[in-house]
């Protein structure tokens, strides 16, 4: 069984999670601790619960979810992974920082991407696979994040509990946004929802409650 570690980081309130098994292999998806006691509260839970990070997730590209990046690259020397047609995103982090959180980093200094992910790529740790799912709309290049054998999702800013992610920033697309969601809706009912932003939900609240989906 997955067992699942939220973590609130930033000026954006963004949902950073550490996710292991039994095994104690572990994923960081969407690093986005920006100040010295977020990545301190990430570091700490993973060595007293001595895990191993193994990935580095992205479920996009922007500055607000990888801030966190060269933290884990220092700490335990993992680069991002993240969708192909993000890159041009993630070699802006630098731009995105000033622009959105206010603070400067270093451009030299931010570690290469590991692996640039596509469509039905898959992610392993333990004894779990993540199953990359294409969600454009919030960015060219967002994507789910979806353990089928724990009916489990991490959408990133695509999905939020009663709202969807803006499709108004650079690279963004409504129309794509909405095409991503009548996919996911294919997902079970029961598919727990881990979203970037704000609390969980799953799959058939969503559909209950959410205006901008329906099957």
């Amino acid at each position: 069984m997955l067992q699942i570690k939220r973590f609130v980081c930033n000026v954006i309130q963004e949902n950073c999670y550490v996710v292991n098994d039994e095994t104690q292999e572990a994923v960081i998806i969407d690093c986005g601790a920006q100040f010295e006691a977020e990545r301190q509260a990430i570091k700490n839970h993973i060595e007293s619960n001595h895990l191993r990070p193994v990935h580095l997730l992205a479920t996009h590209g922007h500055v607000d979810h990888n801030i966190g990046n060269k933290f884990v690259f220092d700490t335990w020397g993992l680069k991002v992974e993240l969708h192909k047609d993000d890159e041009p995103l993630i070699s802006t982090l630098s731009e995105q920082a000033e622009q959105f959180m206010r603070q400067e980093l270093a451009k030299d200094e931010q570690p290469p991407v590991g692996r640039y992910l596509e469509e039905n790529d898959t992610i392993t740790f333990g004894t779990h696979t993540l199953q990359v799912i294409e969600t454009p709309g919030h960015s060219q290049g967002s994507v789910f994040f979806w353990c089928k054998d724990e009916k489990v999702a991490f959408s990133g800013d695509t999905l939020f509990r009663n709202s969807v992610g803006r499709a108004d920033l650079p690279g963004g697309s409504m129309f794509l946004l909405i095409q991503s969601l009548r996919m996911v809706c294919q997902l079970n009912d029961d598919t727990r929802i881990l979203p970037g932003h704000g609390e969980e939900t799953t799959v058939g609240r969503e559909l209950a409650s959410n205006p901008y989906l329906d099957r």
